[in-house]
């Protein structure tokens, strides 16, 4: 009763034969555990998988439509538990099961309609049942105060909207096994925008807050033109400006200008003018402050996108990789998985055939999904079935850099980024063109910008014409692109989307690798997640050590000491010190010249978190203005050093005294922690040290030298 009983027709003794028992072995503690606590099928008292059997069983669940599913899942299998590839959390919970929802994410827009508000979030709970991850579209709900005229009163705004949803969120957990999740995205001239920038605030009304759910703001371009500028920004109800949602670039900006007119003159009843920098700077402090509302882009996401021709794409996804157009009738769908580049790093060099194997193995497995999946929604399925859009990603970026032996801030490091991704972007495009030509071209494919032989490396010129700024961004091609170019234009492309780089906070877990593209967090931490407290070591810095014999029990306590930092350890090499910073080590900008470097190949976007130490309002500023000015589509988290530490048990304390009580001026001066001040429950984004006292200037205070 719990699996599908097509299963019970593949060669169950072939598939047998075909196991690898030993790479149970490849896993790390934390893997297997993470495997063993939630993605195991269980009965209500024994797991019922080990885990060959559970890669096996994945395989199947994805090769049952294949014509030669014997050895399809023999190959699926091979990429899987190898740990050159695990698809996303849905597929491994569902796939092969009664109900295989192996889909990782939904976009919905939501109409300013009373019913089609609560039918969405009626899908939101659905969706969330099956354990998709949601991005709600929440601008077409009229702003406060604008009249409504069946009840003949004033409306109460989407805040209180969103509250619901939020609690839809938190009613929603499977089981222990994966808790709801959504975002809600809001674009920047709505009226309620100010209220919305508030919502993960710990202050305030809390009928007015949202704690359990994601936010992120819906940029476009001519707002990030208004902030340089230093110009005013006009705030509008979407019921007397009805168009600007469903547009962009050039045809927004005019129409957008129209509207500020006609307020002007009298003609729109709701408006409110603000200086864009003064959003802007509070957008950025309670990004900083709160982490949210995230920072995504409208223009680029849509000028870029290969869909133009069928839709308009009006958010981003719960984690801002995904890039696909919503309306009414259409819940897009994306369904994802991640190539683990460590195992593609062979002898310190790239093993790019290898690498395509993987990648056109993957490529084939997504697509299955599409045909396979359970559909909690009829507007999911329509919209999946007629544009058959796939996100293929990649974790374990840092790992491949270490046995690439390059810092991650370098212009190496950079240059790895982007050639690894040119080719995964090269076979990842030619291997849908192939399963167009053995199956068919998506419904939808006519008039795309595939159709019109526009790839994602041609749109960073289409979004410099829509702008009219230049992006600062080389785009030399490494491979013979025209093979591919050939190929599509004879037989199209079996998905409209093809590559987004998720998250993989779990996944990584299992495949032992760093997650995504982030750096290393720290060298030694411990890390907290619904499966439990696990200790996570570098293992590439410990092998270092090894090799120069300095790996030992005083390393440790002083590697412990300084929180994971070897920075200031005297008798690690500065070359070492150099490859092992950590994420807070590291200056941000480094994290967007990898992603812009990235961009430029990939059709949908990327999970950009960014890590940033200190509080400087103008280095907040200047590193999302750069983002924007390199054509970045979204990012995600910004994640900022706390001012706290933690009592470390296992060292001495008659040698290293109580850690958490070191003095302010030590841990300035060893460079392990910033001060993140609070005055007036406003955000403190500045600090100097000067004569031992700190220097605090607000972002939100147009007065303050550090935002000039």
């Amino acid at each position: 009763g719990l699996l599908d009983e097509r299963l019970l027709g593949f060669d169950l003794k072939k598939l047998s034969r075909s196991l690898f028992l030993e790479r149970d072995d490849l896993f790390h503690y934390i893997g297997v555990q993470t495997l063993y606590e939630r993605y195991f099928m269980k009965s209500e008292t024994m797991r019922l998988e080990l885990p060959q059997a559970f890669w096996m069983r994945i395989a199947m669940g994805l090769a049952l439509n294949e014509k030669d599913r014997d050895e399809k899942a023999v190959q699926f299998y091979e990429v899987m538990s190898s740990l050159r590839y695990v698809p996303s959390t849905p597929t491994l919970f569902h796939a092969g099961t009664l109900h295989p929802q192996l889909s990782s994410c939904y976009l919905t827009t939501v109409d300013d309609d009373l019913n089609h508000i609560f039918k969405c979030l009626a899908d939101n709970a659905q969706l969330s049942k099956w354990s998709g991850g949601l991005g709600n579209d929440w601008t077409n709900i009229r702003a406060t105060g604008a009249w409504i005229k069946s009840t003949n009163v004033e409306s109460q705004g989407v805040i209180p909207f969103l509250k619901i949803a939020n609690d839809v969120t938190a009613a929603i957990n499977r089981s222990g096994k994966r808790r709801g999740a959504t975002c809600a995205y809001l674009e920047t001239w709505h009226l309620d925008i100010e209220d919305f920038i508030d919502l993960r605030r710990n202050t305030g009304d809390e009928r007015r807050r949202t704690h359990d759910m994601n936010t992120a703001n819906w940029i476009p371009d001519l707002f990030m033109k208004r902030v340089i500028e230093n110009r005013d920004w006009t705030l509008f109800s979407p019921d007397e400006v009805p168009e600007l949602h469903h547009i962009y670039g050039k045809e927004f900006e005019r129409k957008y200008a129209g509207y500020e007119e006609n307020a002007r003159k009298g003609l729109i009843k709701k408006y409110k003018s603000v200086p864009a920098l003064k959003l802007w700077r509070k957008m950025l402090g309670r990004l900083f402050e709160t982490g949210h509302p995230w920072i995504t882009f409208k223009d680029p996401c849509n000028i870029r996108s290969p869909q133009d021709h069928a839709g308009v794409i009006h958010s981003s996804n719960l984690c801002t990789e995904i890039t696909l157009n919503t309306s009414a009738e259409e819940t897009a769908v994306c369904n994802l998985g991640s190539i683990n580049l460590e195992r593609h790093v062979i002898d310190g060099r790239l093993d790019e055939e290898l690498l395509a194997a993987t990648v056109k193995t993957a490529i084939r497995m997504l697509d299955n999904v599409i045909d396979i999946n359970y559909y909690p929604t009829i507007e999911a399925q329509n919209s999946n079935f007629k544009h058959r859009p796939v996100g293929l990603g990649i974790m374990g970026l840092q790992d491949a850099l270490f046995k690439l032996n390059l810092n991650f801030d370098s212009e190496e490091a950079v240059n790895a980024s982007d050639r690894l991704m040119e080719v995964i972007s090269y076979y990842a495009i030619l291997t849908s063109s192939e399963l167009a030509k053995e199956k068919g071209a998506y419904e939808s494919y006519k008039g795309s910008k595939w159709d019109r032989d526009i790839f994602p490396i041609d749109t960073i010129g289409l979004l410099e014409g829509e702008r009219g700024i230049s992006i600062n961004l080389q785009r030399k091609e490494t491979l013979d692109w025209s093979n591919v170019r050939e190929h599509v234009k004879k037989y199209g492309m079996r998905n409209s989307n093809i590559m987004a780089i998720a998250p993989t906070a779990t996944i990584s877990n299992i495949a032992g690798c760093f997650p995504c593209i982030e750096p290393i967090y720290k060298n030694i931490y411990v890390k907290s997640n619904i499966s439990g407290e696990f200790t996570v070591v570098n293992s590439y810095l410990v092998n270092d050590l090894k090799k120069l014999g300095s790996w030992n029990n005083e390393m440790l306590d002083q590697i412990k000491y300084y929180d994971g930092s070897v920075q200031l350890i005297v008798g690690v090499p500065q070359n070492t010190k150099d490859k092992c910073k950590e994420a807070f080590e590291i200056e941000p900008e480094w994290f967007v010249k990898h992603a812009a470097a990235r961009g430029k190949w990939i059709d949908q976007s990327q999970s950009l978190n960014i890590f940033i130490k200190g509080t400087s309002g103008k280095k907040l500023n200047d590193l999302y203005i750069d983002a924007w000015k390199l054509g970045l589509k979204t990012t995600y988290y910004l994640r900022s050093l706390a001012a706290s530490q933690i009592e470390k048990a296992t060292l001495d304390a008659n040698k290293f005294g109580y850690t958490q009580k070191r003095d302010y001026t030590a841990v300035m001066n060893n460079n392990t922690i910033d001060n993140t001040a609070v005055e007036n429950s406003k955000l403190a984004i500045g600090i100097e040290q000067q004569n031992s006292e700190a220097k605090v200037c607000l972002i939100e205070d147009p007065e303050c030298e550090a935002c000039q």
